[in-house]
């Protein structure tokens, strides 16, 4: 998709939509995913404290370089139900060249629970 495909937001339509960084502090296989996923408890520090998330991002990441990594994650979005699993923020990624994800979050370490802006 690109940008002409989209419509035009106002900046407080984007203020709706809460972005926070997190640390992955555990991660393990989800079998029971209709596509191949990982399931993450991510810390967002006291303020939203620990989530979870079903991310579909096993082609580019291992789930031992996933523990200690820093996210993005959406945290205002309703919880959805995915197979036997709730998941409670949705972990953003963007497209590597051939349309797998790759996770994004900070370049340097920065304290939990900071608000994209």
């Amino acid at each position: 998709m690109d940008q002409t495909d989209t419509a035009q937001i106002s900046f407080a339509d984007f203020m709706q939509v809460d972005i926070r960084v997190g640390r992955i502090v555990s991660a393990e296989p989800f079998p029971q995913a209709r596509k191949p996923a990982f399931k993450l408890v991510i810390d967002f520090g006291p303020e939203i404290g620990i989530k979870r998330s079903s991310a579909q991002i096993t082609v580019n990441h291992t789930l031992e370089e996933l523990v200690g990594r820093q996210v993005l994650a959406v945290v205002n979005f309703p919880p959805r139900q995915i197979g036997p699993f709730m998941s409670e923020v949705l972990t953003l990624g963007v497209p590597d060249a051939d349309g797998e994800v790759m996770l994004i979050g900070p370049a340097r370490d920065v304290p939990v629970g900071g608000r994209l802006y």
